[in-house]
C-alpha cells in the first residue's frame, strides 16, 4: 500500500487524537476521584503485562525468520523468564536472555 503524505498525517493525527481521548478518560474525568480498590489493585499489573505483551511476537513470530520460531528465541525467552523468576530480578532476566540470544546466534553461525 502507498499512502500519500497527506493520508499518513491523517493517520497520525487520528491515532494521537485516540491516545490523548483514551487517557483524558481516566486521568481527566476520574482523575479528582478516589478509585475502587479493585481498580486499583489491577492497574498495579499493568507493567508486568505490557512487556511480555511486547516480546511475546519478537520470539513467536520474529520477521528475521520469515515469521516461523526458532529456538534461538525460545531458549532465550525460557532463559530469561526463568532467571527473571529465581533471582525476583528482572535485569538480570533480561541480561541472561541477551547472552543466551547473541550466544545461540553465535554458536548456529547466525552471527
Amino acid at each position: 500500500m502507498n499512502y500519500s503524505s497527506s493520508e499518513i498525517w491523517l493517520i497520525v493525527a487520528v491515532l494521537a487524537i485516540g491516545t490523548f481521548l483514551i487517557r483524558f478518560s481516566f486521568l481527566g474525568l476520574i482523575g479528582d476521584r478516589q478509585m475502587p480498590p479493585l481498580v486499583l489493585r489491577m492497574l498495579r499489573y499493568t507493567p508486568v503485562a505490557v512487556l511480555p505483551g511486547m516480546v511475546a511476537p519478537l520470539v513467536f513470530w520474529p520477521a528475521a525468520t520469515g515469521g516461523e520460531p526458532d529456538l534461538v528465541r525460545i531458549l532465550a525467552a525460557a532463559a530469561a523468564v526463568i532467571v527473571a523468576y529465581k533471582s525476583k530480578k528482572v535485569v538480570w532476566g533480561m541480561g541472561a536472555g541477551v547472552v543466551v540470544f547473541y550466544g545461540g546466534l553465535w554458536l548456529t553461525g547466525l552471527l
